[in-house]
């Protein structure tokens, strides 16, 4: 059986540390915020979730990187993540890494698998 696919966006809406897009997904019954940004030339995406508070990350819709344009910063807590995996590098994160959601990016478009998220 084949993995459903959701666009999320034009692969163009993404810069290499530029603004995310948001969109919504259904994660364990119900709907929560997520966004997707490029980083060295890869897409990746996250739950907009802080790990250490349940707190969305962007502190103005889609911005998610630091000033330095390397982690993805919560803008309530200072946590750093690594772009690239969502693992915390620095602040009050304990640790904990962001939920990753496995995107493909193909024919100029960004797209969710969305199987993963049942």
């Amino acid at each position: 059986m084949a993995t459903e696919q959701r666009l999320i966006c034009a692969s163009d809406a993404l810069v290499n540390a530029g603004k995310g897009v948001r969109f919504d997904v259904q994660w364990r019954g119900q709907t929560v915020p997520a966004f997707v940004v490029r980083f060295a030339d890869e897409v990746h995406a996250y739950l907009n979730r802080c790990s250490h508070v349940a707190m969305e990350l962007d502190w103005q819709p889609g911005v998610f990187f630091d000033a330095d344009g390397i982690d993805l910063i919560c803008s309530t807590h200072g946590a750093l993540f690594a772009a690239q995996t969502g693992r915390c590098v620095g602040g009050p994160c304990a640790g904990g890494p962001l939920v990753k959601l496995d995107v493909v990016e193909r024919d100029g478009a960004v797209f969710l698998k969305e199987d993963q998220h049942v």
